[in-house]
């Protein structure tokens, strides 16, 4: 009988599974469709800090930009981003995409690479060390951001931001831009360049995590188990112990819940309420280009804003980034519709058009495909950490909105602590499941 069941092969299960097998747990990993087939799949690879506030979400999302650096084997060091000169620290794999837009496969080659350093005493050791993958494997790249504002009155609230962030930043004027990046519109106020923020390929990453999990640390650490169901739960009482499949009872000591936008549907076959809701998100690719374009991660201060919103409506902002492998990801788009995936043609062309504002070069490229996906939006913003009181034996690692490709390792990490019976690195408090009331969504 496996210590932990995983339900969700994305990136925050695959975190979750990771980590707790290398804490000495037994995990099974089961999800009905594939590895990274959901919302995983079709994300940027974001690693940011430079969007969030203050507060609870800035800490995990400063613990989980250290742990990606472990995992790709950059090190502390990397997060020099890449600075005017546009060199990133943290190699990328020629020749493969970037975020959901790239070329890559997930489950491609074998998980072997960087040195982790980990954070707390490792309960399995790695066998055989492994050799060096560039980027880890997952085309990790400390490219930094930089967040640029189009009048001085947002700059002025952007830079205040940075102040009381208290993460590293460089403030930049108007006349300094085009040393970050220059291919950049004129006439823009200034920016502020956050050197931390990072970008690996999400579906790379999931599958490598898993990957990693099932080769070094043991027989039966890890196992996959993929196009399996879960229609309920195994009790022990008032406890959760398994969950109940198509294909059968898997029986558990303890359960995870990294279903992601799906995650609130998993806990209310526990009889307990996660107000998790699908927000919409479009995202451009273009055809490859020739040259390095675009050096950094770039959006508008709009975009804080709109991560931010509580909006039902349409809300969009530019965000335009390259990959290794030459296409540019363009987004981004929010809004809650549901799970409906038609394609919008108008929520495209507003993409396309704001992405050419802030790069006027990219007007000479075609958008050779557009994909979608939901991010798992919470009422308050934050995701849904730790053990629920409501279901003892379940455990939840949901709701990261946009962020949960950044926030996964602190995640894993953090659940794999609490399943261990170690004390966590943060204060899950303000991310305990049963922290909304019957009022809302």
């Amino acid at each position: 009988m496996p210590d932990v069941v995983v339900v969700g092969a994305g990136v925050v299960g695959a975190a979750c599974a990771y980590y707790a097998a290398r804490a000495g747990l037994d995990v099974v990993v089961v999800d009905r469709g594939a590895v990274a087939g959901g919302t995983t799949g079709a994300g940027e690879g974001n690693i940011l800090v430079s969007d969030k506030e203050p507060g609870p979400e800035l800490d995990l999302a400063l613990l989980s930009n250290r742990l990606w650096r472990d995992l790709a084997g950059a090190g502390p060091g990397s997060g020099s981003g890449g600075g005017p000169g546009g060199e990133h620290a943290g190699g990328a794999d020629a020749g493969s995409g970037a975020g959901g837009g790239g070329s890559s496969k997930a489950g491609a080659g074998s998980g072997t690479g960087g040195g982790e350093s980990g954070v707390g005493p490792p309960g399995r050791s790695a066998p055989g060390g492994g050799g060096f993958e560039p980027g880890g494997g997952f085309e990790f790249e400390a490219k930094g951001g930089l967040v640029v504002a189009e009048t001085d009155e947002i700059l002025e609230a952007l830079t205040d931001l940075a102040g009381k962030q208290g993460v590293e930043h460089v403030a930049v004027a108007p006349g300094k831009l085009g040393d970050y990046e220059p291919h950049l519109a004129k006439g823009l106020a200034g920016g502020v360049f956050y050197p931390q923020d990072a970008q690996v390929q999400p579906m790379l990453a999931a599958a490598r995590l898993i990957r990693r999990g099932a080769e070094r640390f043991g027989h039966g650490a890890l196992m996959l188990r993929t196009g399996v169901t879960v229609t309920g739960f195994v009790r022990d009482g008032d406890r959760v112990a398994g969950v109940t499949t198509d294909h059968g009872d898997i029986l558990a000591g303890a359960v995870v819940n990294a279903a992601g936008t799906w995650g609130g549907e998993i806990a209310a076959l526990a009889g307990v309420r996660v107000p998790i809701l699908p927000r919409r998100g479009f995202i451009l690719v273009t055809e490859p280009l020739a040259g390095p374009l675009i050096r950094h991660k770039v959006y508008t201060a709009a975009y804080v804003t709109a991560v931010a919103s509580d909006s039902e409506g349409l809300e969009t902002s530019a965000v335009v980034e390259s990959t290794p492998s030459g296409p540019v990801l363009i987004g981004a788009s929010r809004e809650r519709v549901g799970f409906d995936r038609t394609v919008s043609v108008p929520v495209l062309e507003r993409l396309a058009r704001q992405a050419v504002e802030l790069f006027p070069a990219l007007a000479a490229y075609r958008v050779i495909r557009a994909y979608c996906g939901f991010r798992p939006y919470c009422p308050d913003h934050l995701p849904v950490i730790g053990e629920d009181p409501r279901a003892p034996g379940l455990y939840h690692a949901c709701g990261h909105e946009g962020a949960g490709i950044g926030l996964a390792p602190a995640t894993g990490h953090l659940i794999a602590q609490l399943l261990a019976g170690l004390r966590p690195d943060l204060d899950l408090t303000p991310f305990r499941p049963d922290r909304f009331t019957r009022e809302g969504p």
